[in-house]
């Protein structure tokens, strides 16, 4: 829980250091963001490594552990339990968000462009971004505990985290549904593809922000690389959803999760395709509107998944104060586009 606090702390710091570098242009205060970014991609690793050696041990004190894996799982399938549920699944997507932002900055094409204001802008987008979901996993701990009654049935009650824990030899164990090496493969692949699609968004509010055309520099690898994952992630779960929810000869139903995760594939296949055949000063206003949008409809297909507003076999639990915040941060994603876009719309007349 500490890692997870400080992980909070240390993206949020990065973020704040990085906004006052753009009015600034303080190269102190650049470092130290940087720094602070990179303490938090540490500590971010440390949780997820540390929370997959508590399933492979079966640390079932945990409450996340107890949920998710048992003892007579396979190795295998008590890794995969990382992402079996929904804090496990925000830690391995809010990682996968601080990887890909690192790798923008130090690999690539991109790093001509490193010390440019428009890559200033696109990491501090991207930060904030990451601190959202650092924000969620504060408020959905997947270390959180449980106090255990000794005597008795031995049930378990109220979370206590300051609690003397008494271990459990046995969890709960992985949902039947889940035991299945597709369903294995498919969460990290699509949690990937979600994470890339952060760059090409914080580009292209960059873009409408400073005006700079750079942007489709920075956003067209990682997009491909987004689509990619999109397009393996969703095949993988129709072989899933085949062998497991027994869907007779058809690999598609429209769950309303499995069309949510369509849709961001069709606006990033659009983008791709304005893209590859824009000239200079071309798709000024569309361009940037598919780039933001396919971000937006993946944190719309979070929603979905997490919200339980619609009925669906991905579906994990009912409106919470997570689905909430989630809510919150796609109608702010929403209204600050839409605001630029529009500004965009009427300057190019």
């Amino acid at each position: 829980m500490i890692l997870v606090w400080l992980s909070f702390v240390l993206g949020s710091g990065a973020a704040i250091y990085s906004m006052r570098d753009q009015f600034g242009n303080d190269g102190i205060t650049k470092r130290i963001s940087k720094q602070l970014e990179l303490g938090c991609a540490v500590t971010t690793t440390l949780a997820m490594v540390l929370l997959t050696y508590y399933l492979c041990t079966v640390s079932a004190s945990f409450h996340y552990v107890y949920l998710h894996s048992s003892t007579d799982l396979s190795l295998y399938y008590r890794i995969s339990a990382l992402w079996a549920g929904q804090e496990g699944s925000l830690l391995l997507w809010t990682w996968a968000i601080l990887i890909v932002l690192l790798l923008m900055q130090y690999t690539g094409h991109t790093r001509h462009l490193s010390e440019s204001r428009l890559m200033g802008l696109t990491r501090t987008i991207s930060l904030l971004i990451a601190t959202v979901f650092l924000m969620l996993l504060v408020l959905k701990n997947p270390f959180t505990t449980y106090q255990i009654v000794t005597g008795g049935t031995g049930e378990l009650t109220n979370w206590n985290p300051f609690a003397v824990l008494y271990p459990i030899t046995d969890g709960l164990g992985m949902n039947p549904l889940l035991r299945n090496p597709w369903m294995a493969i498919h969460p990290p692949v699509l949690f990937f593809g979600y994470a890339a699609f952060t760059i090409p968004f914080a580009a292209a509010i960059a873009d409408l922000l400073i005006d700079d055309e750079r942007w489709m520099q920075i956003s067209r690898n990682w997009m491909r690389i987004a689509w990619f994952f999109l397009t393996l992630g969703i095949g993988l779960g129709g072989f899933w959803a085949y062998e497991v929810l027994g869907w007779g000869a058809w690999y598609w139903t429209w769950d309303p999760v499995e069309t949510s995760s369509l849709i961001p594939w069709i606006t990033a296949t659009a983008y791709l395709h304005a893209q590859t055949r824009s000239k200079k000063g071309e798709y000024r206003f569309i361009a940037p509107l598919l780039a933001i949008a396919s971000f937006i409809l993946v944190i719309f297909a979070t929603f979905v998944t997490r919200s339980g507003m619609w009925v669906s076999v991905h579906s994990w639990q009912d409106f919470t104060s997570e689905g909430m915040l989630i809510a919150l941060f796609l109608l702010a994603l929403i209204g600050s586009s839409t605001v630029l876009l529009v500004r965009r719309y009427f300057e190019d007349g």
